[in-house]
């Protein structure tokens, strides 16, 4: 009885140190990093494709969506370009383009930082296909660090959506991201996004893990 009852505390003690280190390592994501895309409407879909095309697909994302083999050009306001910009699938309500801060400034524009969908009085931007060019009075933003997970995820993570947290990377930089905005649906596959100009000034790649900050 008195070796049961030791082994018994030791085995608590044991569990209750693994969860003193879980809660102080955090919750684990995977990034991904982001390059510049966007998304099309049919109807302009098919004014710079032609009548009747549709996408086809690349590459399968999360929550249905796909990298599409389609790409187009981007030209701003001083008509500075950005070619091979790839279109993001399936087709929307709105077109929306995000880029990074350095696109921004290489093609003269004040693009706003948003959450995806959040395009009211953002920047316009001109879009070149191989049968037409399409005008956006508003769309292009740069996209707000965010994080994808399912409501299983949010739910270990002890997060909900719309929640705003911050994130630690224990890299050769020591980064910490501030302000990320949690995305919660039933289709996401966890995984937090960052644009090409976060991931390179802290030398980050698509694979590595952060830890959000409790």
């Amino acid at each position: 009885m008195h070796n049961q009852n030791i082994e018994l505390i030791t085995r608590m003690v044991l569990e209750a140190l693994e969860k003193e280190k879980e809660a102080a390592v955090g919750f684990l994501v995977p990034i991904g990093v982001s390059a510049r895309h966007i998304h099309l409407t049919q109807e302009h879909v098919e004014a710079l494709f032609g009548e009747g095309y549709q996408l086809t697909m690349k590459k399968e994302l999360m929550g249905g969506q796909f990298a599409s083999n389609e790409m187009v050009t981007l030209v701003g306001l001083k008509l500075r370009a950005l070619e091979n910009v790839r279109i993001l699938g399936p087709v929307r309500r709105f077109s929306q383009v995000e880029i990074s801060e350095t696109d921004a400034i290489k093609l003269g524009l004040n693009a706003p930082i948003r959450d995806s969908g959040d395009i009211k009085n953002s920047a316009p931007i001109a879009v070149v296909g191989p049968k037409g060019a399409i005008y956006l009075k508003e769309g292009c933003i740069v996209a707000k660090r965010h994080i994808h997970m399912s409501p299983k995820d949010a739910s270990a993570a002890g997060v909900c959506d719309k929640e705003v947290v911050s994130v630690k990377l224990d890299n050769e930089r020591g980064t910490i991201f501030n302000h990320v905005l949690i995305r919660v649906d039933e289709s996401y596959t966890l995984e937090m996004h960052i644009d090409t100009d976060e991931a390179n000034a802290s030398k980050i790649s698509t694979g590595q893990t952060a830890v959000i900050l409790k």
